[in-house]
């Protein structure tokens, strides 16, 4: 096992007169590394989130339920082996008029054995097509959180990944330039030892 001595923080910027280029410039990297990083997640995610949590507010602005009747029986039975509704949709076509008085259809989810122009919510866009649901106040700032956390740490990753390669190529330059020195100077050190 390798003898390490306690870990002395802030080593690359303290005077020392063993430190090299190379320690010096690593520690800049390492810390603009980690700078961008946090920068770049924090920011990026909480742009993300911001732009999402608004586009779910604006859908739930415009997007408006609208009574729909269906044009044909919908498939399956209406009830489960219990008597209960079992909860399950299935899609069947609808008809529904706008507020400009054209009519549309589409497929809608509804419940099975459903009868032919039996009522259905839906829920339209302003130009009048079928859209789904709009997310709750609730679930788009979760929604918005969870997005804008995911894009944050990929944004967050680059630059670390960036630092982190740097490193090891500032790693592997050190480890060359030690390699030709101990080349120039290992001889000598053979010759007094005998």
């Amino acid at each position: 096992m390798a003898f390490r001595g306690r870990k002395v923080w802030l080593w690359r910027w303290r005077r020392n007169p063993l430190k090299r280029r190379a320690d010096w410039l690593e520690g800049w990297v390492l810390l603009g590394a980690w700078v961008f990083t946090v920068l770049a997640g924090v920011l990026a995610g909480l742009a993300v989130a911001r732009s999402v949590e608004h586009d779910l507010a604006r859908e739930r602005a415009e997007w408006r339920p609208v009574v729909a009747h269906l044009t044909e029986p919908a498939p399956g039975t209406a009830t489960t082996h219990s008597g209960r509704s079992s909860g399950d949709r299935v899609w069947a076509e609808v008809r529904w008029t706008v507020a400009d008085g054209s009519a549309h259809t589409g497929q809608a989810r509804v419940r099975p054995g459903s009868a032919l122009g039996a009522p259905v919510t839906v829920w339209t866009d302003p130009e009048g097509r079928l859209v789904t649901k709009p997310a709750t106040a609730t679930q788009a700032r979760v929604r918005a959180a969870m997005i804008g956390g995911l894009i944050g740490v990929t944004a967050g990753a680059v630059p670390f990944v960036g630092g982190r390669a740097l490193r090891g190529r500032l790693e592997r330059r050190r480890l060359e330039e030690w390699d030709a020195e101990w080349a120039r100077f290992g001889p000598l050190w053979r010759r007094t030892a005998g």
